[in-house]
């Protein structure tokens, strides 16, 4: 009863895309999660009130859908029930003057509407986007296949005759240069920069870091063509498909099973100990941080001094909190065109998001932070009893080890209590009713999730850190989480590594998890 052919650590994404693809192919999977839930990130309940249904921590899906993993399980994830919903307007922003910008998944829409708010700035963003297209396969190829892999290797030979050496390296020189680099290149206006701005804390980097460049640029063509979808019904629809894969495969599943060692003998993996049970297995797939996977899971495992410090030295990132809200009724914004959007960032800018970013990495609660607004109802109606909403509220730059107030008005001496949390969230709260003055009427309920709530509901979020590691370019593609070993391997023979601490990194795709099972007979 305890052998089966492949245990995997951790159920999220990556988790349940690896179990979902090794099933298929006849493995007997053993999913083990310590909490009482599947999905990791993924968790949708009725949180603020009865029939309101939020998602908890992640609440948008255009990477997953537009992945490999999705490619290859969509039309068993659609036999099962998933069903996704999705709207023209990806995104949207607002300047404290209430100035205010979307996007479109329409490109021609977009430059009319572009040129519209400055000459010549929708010109400036078909320039960006067709420069993009024309180095798309390769970047693309890179975060969804194993960096040193032939096909990897092939297309970027490819690319090196396609556009000479000089030339080549001339834009992977302009690909690790910053976010902030590359808006001031394309545009002039700063609610331009503002609409594109506040995505690149969604890669795990802020404006001014290495390699945002080519990450943003990612990230703004993939809402553009994929938009921002939802399962409707809730995030977990998505889980709920994805366990059915499994679960008709053969697989199982266990809540409340915390794994306490991997076993190995003769530097083969042999399975995994719980508090209660051994697991055998010929294959184990840990979807933890580094520091759990070495320093806990593998007691025994002699590793060499220099892959030590790797581990030793990597390091997380800023953390996040969450905000969730039961409204009466739809927010009243200027803008008509943010009553369809899925995510409207309240900012002052570049220099904005700049300042926040590096406010919580000095651990102070920022002045003016990038207020992600997410509004699933807007999409989906479903989500909440007829006439309501729920509003999803993010916060990506808060400061793992927090140490002050940047505005000096809360006292942060005993950490993140009650008293701070909510004194932090009337701050935002305010420059949400700025724009939206229905808003606190609104309110029937409201949760707020702080970063230390983060990590106790799952230990990969690290501080609060909802990305599982940093996203510098020390700890991206080869370097994620080292360079030590190529694709997921690890020192232990079919032992492999998967989650967002490994390449490709952040982002709700699947791919780690999705690559691993590729290397698995």
């Amino acid at each position: 009863m305890n052998n089966f052919d492949t245990v995997i650590i951790g159920s999220g994404i990556n988790s349940l895309t690896a179990a979902a693809i090794l099933s298929k192919k006849g493995h007997k999977v053993l999913v083990l999660e310590r909490n009482d839930w599947i999905g990791g990130c993924i968790k949708t309940e009725e949180l603020t009130s009865p029939g309101f249904k939020t998602d908890v921590f992640s609440g948008w899906h255009p990477l997953f859908v537009t992945s490999p993993a999705f490619a290859e399980l969509k039309e068993d994830l659609e036999r099962y029930g998933l069903e996704y919903i999705n709207t023209d307007v990806p995104t949207g922003v607002i300047l404290p003057n209430n100035e205010s910008a979307v996007l479109y998944t329409d490109r021609e829409r977009n430059i009319h509407t572009f040129n519209q708010i400055m000459a010549g700035e929708g010109d400036q963003y078909h320039e960006l986007m067709k420069n993009f297209e024309g180095n798309a396969e390769f970047v693309f190829q890179l975060l969804t296949n194993e960096p040193l892999s032939w096909l990897s290797i092939r297309t970027l030979l490819k690319s090196v005759r396609k556009k000479g050496v000089k030339e080549f390296k001339r834009e992977v020189g302009t690909m690790i240069k910053s976010a902030d680099q590359l808006l001031d290149q394309y545009f002039k206006s700063d609610v331009m920069k503002a609409l594109f701005a506040p995505w690149i804390l969604h890669t795990g980097l802020g404006p001014n870091d290495a390699a945002g460049n080519i990450m943003l640029q990612v990230l703004v063509y993939s809402l553009e063509a994929a938009g921002s979808p939802i399962p409707i019904g809730g995030g977990d629809q998505l889980v709920k498909a994805l366990m059915k894969i499994v679960e008709n495969n053969n697989g199982t599943f266990m809540t409340n099973e915390n794994v306490d060692e991997i076993l190995v003998e003769n530097g083969k993996v042999m399975g995994v100990k719980t508090q209660t049970q051994t697991y055998f297995a010929n294959y184990v797939l840990a979807n933890v941080t580094p520091h759990q996977l070495y320093e806990k899971l593998l007691p025994g495992i002699s590793i060499t001094e220099s892959f030590q410090k790797d581990v030793k030295n990597y390091k997380y990132g800023n953390a996040s909190m969450q905000i969730h809200y039961a409204l009466d009724g739809p927010l009243n914004w200027e803008n008509p065109e943010f009553k369809k959007a899925a995510m409207i960032n309240v900012t002052s800018g570049v220099m904005g998001v700049s300042q926040s970013v590096n406010e919580a990495y000095n651990g102070l609660l920022p002045k003016e932070a990038t207020i992600a607004v997410g509004q699933h109802t807007a999409l989906d109606p479903s989500r909440a009893p007829e006439g309501k909403h729920t509003l999803w509220v993010q916060l990506l730059e808060m400061p793992r080890d927090l140490k002050g107030d940047a505005l000096g008005e809360i006292d942060t001496s005993n950490g993140y209590t009650k008293e701070v949390i909510e004194a932090y969230v009337d701050r935002i709260e305010k420059r949400i009713r700025k724009h939206a003055s229905n808003f606190k009427d609104l309110i029937l309920n409201r949760t707020i999730i702080s970063p230390a709530e983060l990590e106790s509901y799952n230990i990969n979020l690290v501080g609060g850190d909802p990305y599982s590691g940093a996203a510098s370019i020390d700890q991206l593609l080869l370097w994620r989480p080292t360079s030590k070993y190529k694709k997921h391997d690890t020192p232990v023979k079919n032992l492999f590594h998967i989650g967002a601490s490994t390449h490709p990194g952040p982002g709700l795709s699947g791919t780690s998890g999705y690559l691993a099972a590729q290397q698995i007979k």
